[in-house]
């Protein structure tokens, strides 16, 4: 097995792509209409949504460094908990929809 890191290897198969989303990502990561403090919160909570451990550790440290306190850090992830449960409850029609005879 290869020693190089995972970045390493999918660059060496696929150079191209992996530039352009490294560059994809520098872009959508900078200030905008929204600074990059409060994208780098929006993406611990997509993180913690999708359940993704590596992007939940980079989008945290990422957030630290944009000088996001641990209590916003925190906020966003209470806010992708919410976000997370509300999909249960609004799908909850479809148990009753079953239960309705048709």
């Amino acid at each position: 097995m290869s020693e190089r890191k995972p970045g390493q290897r999918r660059d060496g198969l696929t150079h191209e792509t992996e530039q352009a989303w490294r560059a994809f990502s520098r872009s959508v990561f900078q200030d905008g209409a929204l600074d990059a403090r409060t994208k780098q919160l929006i993406a611990v909570a997509v993180a913690h949504v999708t359940q993704c451990p590596d992007c939940i550790e980079g989008h945290v440290k990422a957030a630290a460094r944009e000088e996001a306190t641990e209590q916003q850090i925190m906020e966003a992830i209470w806010v992708a908990a919410e976000m997370r449960a509300g999909g249960a409850v609004a799908h909850a029609r479809r148990a009753f929809d079953a239960l309705d005879p048709e």
